[in-house]
């Protein structure tokens, strides 16, 4: 038979371990909030990205929308020519992902993870506000008192501009050789030169100082830009998730408007 006191001490008892279960279910739903936060937050902190001159303007843009979808990220973006990026990749420069103007610059990349084509770009001939030399194509650009800028061969837009020329059969002399596309375009601004080949996006983002002139043999020479996680990568998470975004609806999007095609 039963006795209060031993009544308060069974209920005492149980209590304690009510209260010990609950205690371990707190912890657990605990550790699961903390794996699935951790879980978002593997896709933070600092992202480093190596991306082509011409990806400038379109890859600033989403790596401000990247941050603000993954709250914790920061996005350090390193452009320039794509075989100059490649060089300071395989020379140990610190970077989680690369984007390149050309496949040929991401199969020199040693540590690269595998690449992705994701846009693809073609070339114009820019010009000065309102076309003061009357460029209308490629053989124009032959004319001894015209002065002319390209990128060096080792450039993709160099080597673009080498394949198209070929295409065409004509042969220019350029008074400068540029090593990313925004230098040579740069010469056209500047008054430097009267023409340069650049790639459509570049014209388009600087539509207000230059006119672009298509012509067709740039069709011959169309540049695919693959990107990929390299496998050095500091942060490879942050770095699949900010090519995922590339990737993405709303990449595509702002890609798209800034003149870049689909692959």
């Amino acid at each position: 038979m039963l006795t209060v006191n031993t009544l308060r001490f069974a209920v005492a008892g149980l209590a304690v371990l009510l209260t010990s279960s609950l205690a371990a279910c707190g912890g657990d739903s605990t550790d699961s909030a903390g794996t699935s936060a951790a879980g978002s937050r593997s896709a933070g902190g600092p992202v480093t990205v190596f991306a082509a001159a011409s990806l400038t303007e379109s890859f600033t843009t989403l790596g401000k929308q990247f941050e603000s979808a993954h709250p914790g990220s920061t996005v350090t973006f390193n452009f320039g020519g794509s075989s100059a990026l490649a060089t300071q990749i395989n020379e140990g420069a610190p970077a989680d992902v690369f984007a390149s103007a050309a496949p040929k610059n991401m199969q020199a990349v040693t540590d690269a993870g595998t690449p992705t084509t994701f846009v693809r770009n073609q070339l114009v001939i820019a010009v000065g506000k309102g076309n003061p030399k009357g460029v209308t194509g490629l053989a124009d650009l032959t004319e001894p008192d015209l002065k002319v800028a390209l990128c060096a061969d080792a450039v993709p837009c160099g080597a673009a501009a080498k394949t198209a020329t070929a295409a065409a059969g004509v042969t220019i002399t350029p008074v400068t050789l540029e090593q990313d596309v925004k230098a040579a375009l740069a010469k056209v601004k500047l008054g430097e030169v009267d023409a340069a080949l650049v790639y459509r996006t570049d014209a388009k983002a600087s539509a207000a100082d230059i006119d672009a002139i298509e012509f067709p043999e740039s069709a011959t020479a169309m540049n695919d830009y693959p990107i990929a996680v390299l496998k050095s990568a500091k942060n490879p998470a942050g770095g699949q998730a900010f090519v995922d975004y590339v990737l993405s609806a709303e990449g595509t999007r702002v890609l798209t408007e800034a003149g870049f095609q689909a692959p």
